[in-house]
């Protein structure tokens, strides 16, 4: 099995991120990778709920599966149901804490995968990208603005 393992810090309160990141429906609304993210089966924080994803190359579909979500602990965890990927099974975790000598938030976001042992390589290169453009975009979403006048 691999570990893929992604983080960053992003400026803003654990308790915004996790607000922008906790609806199932809503990755859409913050990866730039995303192109529309629908619920196919049950609500936005209904464990068992489905989602359907299409990626932004209009090409890729994916359906996944919401298996665990704590407010509390700010973490949810989902599997994939059906992809294009070269894994055979694959279950990710995003969970938001805070950083607490500066008020931000340290998010961090991993898969478990069983991959096909040819394609294990890329198949973890293309989450530590999709998912490091995720936090990275996260990131930006949070960034203060600057003023353009004075840079």
């Amino acid at each position: 099995m691999a570990h893929t393992f992604t983080s960053a810090v992003v400026p803003a309160t654990a308790d915004a991120v996790w607000r922008a990141v906790r609806p199932f429906d809503g990755l859409g609304g913050w990866h730039p990778a995303i192109d529309t993210c629908v619920l196919k089966e049950g609500g936005p924080t209904t464990v068992g709920s489905l989602r359907q994803l299409r990626f932004a190359d209009g090409l890729t579909v994916v359906t996944e599966r919401l298996t665990a979500l704590d407010d509390t602990a700010r973490t949810f965890t989902y599997e994939l149901v059906e992809h294009p990927f070269p894994v055979r099974r694959s279950v990710s975790t995003l969970r938001v804490t805070p950083v607490t000598d500066t008020g931000e938030a340290f998010v961090e976001w991993w898969a478990d995968s069983v991959e096909e042992a040819a394609d294990s390589a890329g198949a973890q290169a293309l989450v530590r990208e999709l998912y490091g453009n995720g936090l990275a975009a996260l990131r930006q979403r949070f960034a203060p603005a600057r003023d353009t006048l004075t840079g």
